[in-house]
């Protein structure tokens, strides 16, 4: 089942994400198994918020586990994601 996975990250700042970022996308592995979008963007409080779309929570999981080395490289805190299901992910189609 679809999920929705939102990472609040207090303090987070755009430079900080833009190198996670890089970073991830240049791994051998990337894009990870059940991956289905990404947005981010500054919040509220002046840190950082990520929502995700994924196939499933495990897969998510995996990814994170995947990508552990590079969150605590660029120094990335210890978060905790809120999941909820998906009723329905749309995204736009590919051009022809």
């Amino acid at each position: 089942m679809p999920v929705i996975v939102t990472i609040e990250i207090p303090g987070g700042t755009q430079e900080q994400y833009e190198e996670t970022t890089r970073l991830l996308v240049a791994a051998e592995w990337f894009p990870p198994a059940g991956f289905i979008a990404h947005a981010a963007g500054p919040d509220e409080s002046g840190g950082w918020r990520v929502v995700d779309f994924w196939e499933s929570e495990d897969d998510f999981r995996a990814f994170m586990e995947k990508g552990r080395s590079i969150f605590e490289r660029e120094g990335s805190r210890t978060v905790v994601p809120t999941v909820t299901e998906a009723v329905n992910v749309m995204v736009r189609p590919e051009p022809k």
